[in-house]
């Protein structure tokens, strides 16, 4: 007879791994199922374009990764992980040829904004720097779980943070500082009118100023890989091409996990409509490039940074944001970007680079973005297309297709606007439990949502060996 297992996790990426590993190094037994053939989810590295070029297929630079409170407690740098910094975190580049910078020094990112908003920037921020630690491990951690460790750091951050952006760009003069920011905020693919878009963008701006926007040596796929070597070091197991269609394709166990999205939890855990009103956002067009050599960028900054934006207005961002979300493709598609060979030349053959963009469209849209996204970046990079070796592209069909949990090519998991962003997947104390009481929620669906980061999955862990009786929380 088998015996049973203390826990089983469905889904083998961050979120999934993190919570196994949590639970391992508890002394629980822990085995994980992936129906890829690999693992990694939405960190991963494949050579999808030529040979010799190591491409991300979705997350590329982790700001949030570097300083995860879950993976700062865990050894991951013997077991690979490195992370490398460009030498400008992010740039955003103007028509004008000048470029705004979110760089390691504030004082340096507030002279890019303009005499201006300089002093605004630097007040904005000020309050919560040298204290990341601390206002992270609050801010993504669950309310009932542990008493805040700076209450007043967390009131003074979610005093600003909680306010649409729409209201905090009213601070800044002109629209330079303006179109930088909500940059930011558009990385979770939120219109700037949604409540605490404003925390989205002072906690990018806060996360590189702290400790950068890395990328991995050698690509994103070093993530999930140290987190499983770790995991079978402490004795778990990872199982991958098994897909799992109902919960008895599994083995027994006391409790089981799914970094999945609600959609496909509630189908194989038979919870019918528990998640009927879960909203899937607006998805991602991405274009992965091979380059025969840098972006030829016409500001200087964007030659240095790891990360560019583009959308040189904040009305330009907002519109294609708009669009994206109530169900248009955007001619004129926000984009972000990214190079990581510029600060890991091993992802490329010498002399070239890989590149990665993407724009928003709306949920299953089925058209080709090339032509507008390159348009985009000709505009900022005139000579760019002449540098093309290859590219592939991805829109949302391909998108779900690699990762079931981009339902309809959403690279969140689900909407993170309006009350979804701060309250997923339900309006709930305990968003990691289900109706059944051996089933949780582990993934990005859950919060703090999106990000490579594994606090959904560290959060779903707190909450089963809480369930199982297990103390100890560290």
């Amino acid at each position: 007879m088998t015996p049973m297992l203390d826990a089983v996790v469905v889904g083998a990426g961050p979120n999934g791994l993190t919570a196994a590993v949590e639970l391992a190094r508890r002394g629980l037994s822990v085995q994980v199922f992936e129906a890829k053939e690999t693992v990694g989810g939405g960190a991963r590295t494949e050579e999808l374009t030529l040979p010799g070029f190591r491409h991300d297929p979705c997350s590329a630079v982790h700001p949030l990764g570097i300083g995860s409170p879950a993976f700062r407690r865990m050894p991951l740098d013997r077991y690979g992980l490195r992370w490398l910094q460009p030498e400008l975190p992010m740039a955003h580049p103007f028509d004008d040829g000048t470029a705004a910078v979110l760089s390691r020094s504030v004082a340096e990112t507030a002279a890019s904004l303009g005499p201006r908003d300089a002093g605004t920037y630097r007040r904005l921020l000020a309050p919560h720097l040298g204290h990341w630690d601390t206002l992270v491990q609050d801010f993504m951690s669950l309310p009932l779980t542990a008493l805040p460790r700076d209450p007043v750091g967390l009131a003074r951050f979610g005093a600003v943070g909680l306010q649409p952006y729409s209201w905090l760009m009213r601070r800044f003069h002109d629209d330079r500082a303006r179109a930088m920011m909500a940059g930011l905020v558009a990385h979770v693919i939120a219109p700037l009118t949604g409540v605490a878009t404003s925390g989205v963008g002072l906690l990018f701006a806060l996360a590189a100023h702290e400790n950068g926007w890395p990328v991995p040596r050698g690509g994103s796929q070093a993530i999930p890989d140290a987190l499983t070597a770790y995991l079978r070091d402490l004795g778990g197991t990872v199982h991958t091409g098994y897909e799992v269609r109902r919960l008895d394709d599994l083995p027994p166990a006391r409790a089981y996990l799914f970094d999945t999205s609600p959609t496909a939890l509630a189908r194989i855990a038979g919870l019918g409509r528990a998640y009927e009103h879960y909203r899937y956002g607006a998805a991602a067009f991405k274009i992965d490039y091979a380059l025969d050599g840098p972006v030829p960028w016409t500001a200087e900054a964007p030659r240095r940074a790891g990360t560019v934006q583009i959308g040189p207005s904040s009305g330009e961002i907002a519109t294609a944001l708009g669009q994206a979300t109530g169900g248009t493709a955007p001619d004129t598609p926000f984009l972000i970007t990214a190079q990581p060979s510029l600060v890991d030349p091993s992802r490329a053959p010498e002399g070239k680079h890989v590149f990665w963009a993407y724009g928003h469209v709306p949920n299953g849209w089925d058209g080709d973005l090339t032509e507008a996204v390159e348009r985009q970046i000709e505009r900022f990079a005139p000579g760019f297309r002449d540098r093309v070796l290859a590219r592939a592209t991805a829109g949302p069909p391909q998108l779900a297709a690699r990762n079931a949990n981009y339902v309809g090519g959403d690279i969140a998991c689900g909407a993170a606007s309006g009350l979804q962003l701060l309250l997923r997947p339900t309006v709930s104390l305990f968003p990691h439990r289900t109706r059944h009481p051996s089933v949780f929620l582990c993934s990005s669906a859950a919060w703090p949502g999106p990000g490579v980061h594994g606090m959904s999955g560290h959060n779903a862990a707190k909450a089963v060996w809480r369930a199982l009786g297990r103390a100890g929380t560290r």
